[in-house]
């Protein structure tokens, strides 16, 4: 029974950085999409809408990139660049913001 324990535990490793990863990612992602959409001159609801469209295959594609890292280094990675990534995108969108307004 002992030997089924780190198998599960990597699995829920794995789960929890899809899909909390995932959501930080996709989050950064849709912040940053609407505050570049709209700097380039499209209206805030079209932005939203089209950002909102965009971010399901977003979603979908970091969640299921974070199943592919097999090894324990690789899932700090994933980690890394699904958490980073997500905050670099909204600080970037942050400070889009900072110069539009």
């Amino acid at each position: 029974m002992a030997s089924h324990a780190p198998a599960g535990l990597a699995l829920a490793h794995r789960l929890t950085a899809a899909i909390l990863g995932a959501y930080i990612f996709a989050w950064g992602f849709i912040t940053l999409a609407m505050a570049g959409l709209f700097a380039l001159g499209m209206s805030f609801h079209d932005a939203e809408h089209l950002s909102s469209i965009l971010v399901f295959l977003v979603y979908l594609g970091a969640f299921l990139w974070a199943f592919i890292a097999k090894r324990a280094k690789n899932m700090l990675l994933v980690w890394l660049l699904l958490g980073g990534g997500g905050a670099l995108m909204a600080a970037c969108a942050s400070l889009l913001q900072y110069i539009l307004v």
